[in-house]
């Protein structure tokens, strides 16, 4: 480890192959944790290349416990997380609008680092329980459109780096990872990311792979639509810059779409959203990243017809019955 610290604190990149063998040995126990603690700093401070990140993606899938899904059916609404923003849970409300309007959820979550609330933290809370169990995931899909897989459960190579991400308190390149890793390798993705040269290797990353995919980045640092502020989105299509005013909303203040202080303020939060007793602000900004996973899948379908999707979803209940019977309530 240390001819790799020296090699980053030289301002030096890896191939895909270090960076694989690398993170290996990171799953495999080989390191202390000030070793890894420091490696993930200089991460901090640095662009993660396009290489480093492919050869990092490898290793975790390689190394995950594999689950058997209808991978063609599927998709991800995930951000990396670590914009700081500290917004309510966007993309897993989303989750469960988009399966509330009848598509195929493979919802791949962890609990919070750099914010104080994950998809895992609320969905914990709520009641559901986490498991790897491929039946039980499969009937999931089935039966509420919908499963939730929690990060640890499936990557050994979290095991070892979890505690050290609690104790930082920041992002590391593993919040740039989460998207990428998603075990049951949905066909379709929408993958939010906290900035635009994240989202441009991102970009030049799902171009070589035969995926349905739309990532997006606010332009305010944002690693969804959050209405505060324009958006971009790369997918298949190319690359575009999307006006909110154009899509038919008003600019909302961060306020409007703040989390929870704690992890039961974020779970009210979640609640009166599926209950529809949540702001006009907090359902446009589920709703718009809905539609736009909904487009992912749907891409002769226009953003508007795909918010209608979404919007039905979400007033008619489908997407808290959906909720519902996932957790079991």
């Amino acid at each position: 480890m240390k001819q790799i610290l020296n090699h980053l604190f030289e301002h030096k990149t890896f191939s895909k192959e270090e960076s694989k063998t690398i993170l290996t040995n990171i799953a495999q126990g080989k390191y202390n944790n000030s070793q890894m603690a420091a490696f993930m700093t200089a991460y901090c401070m640095r662009n993660i290349t396009v290489d480093e990140l492919e050869g990092f993606r490898d290793a975790m899938l390689e190394l995950c416990l594999p689950v058997n899904l209808p991978s063609d059916e599927l998709i991800d609404l995930c951000g990396t997380g670590g914009d700081g923003k500290d917004t309510f849970n966007i993309s897993t409300l989303a989750s469960f609008v988009v399966a509330g309007a009848g598509y195929k959820v493979a919802k791949h979550g962890n609990y919070g680092v750099s914010s104080g609330c994950g998809s895992s933290n609320v969905m914990e809370y709520l009641g559901y329980q986490f498991t790897s169990d491929a039946g039980t995931l499969q009937k999931n899909i089935d039966e509420a459109n919908i499963c939730f897989l929690h990060a640890p459960l499936f990557h050994p190579a979290m095991k070892n780096v979890a505690p050290i991400r609690r104790e930082l308190g920041v992002k590391t390149f593993f919040n740039m990872l989460g998207p990428l890793v998603n075990p049951a390798r949905p066909k379709n993705q929408i993958v939010g990311v906290f900035s635009l040269e994240l989202a441009r290797v991102y970009a030049y990353l799902y171009q070589k792979s035969s995926k349905n995919y739309t990532i997006l980045h606010a332009l305010e640092g944002y690693d969804e639509v959050s209405l505060t502020c324009d958006f971009k989105t790369f997918s298949k299509g190319g690359e575009k810059i999307n006006s909110i005013t154009d899509l038919g909303f008003d600019k909302l203040n961060p306020e409007e779409i703040a989390g929870g202080n704690t992890v039961p303020e974020s779970a009210d939060i979640f609640i009166s959203v599926l209950v529809g007793e949540a702001t006009t602000a907090q359902n446009n900004v589920v709703l718009c990243n809905a539609a736009l996973a909904i487009q992912t899948l749907k891409p002769e379908k226009s953003f508007a017809d795909c918010f209608y999707e979404a919007e039905e979803s979400l007033l008619s209940k489908k997407a808290l019955i959906s909720f519902k019977t996932l957790v079991g309530a």
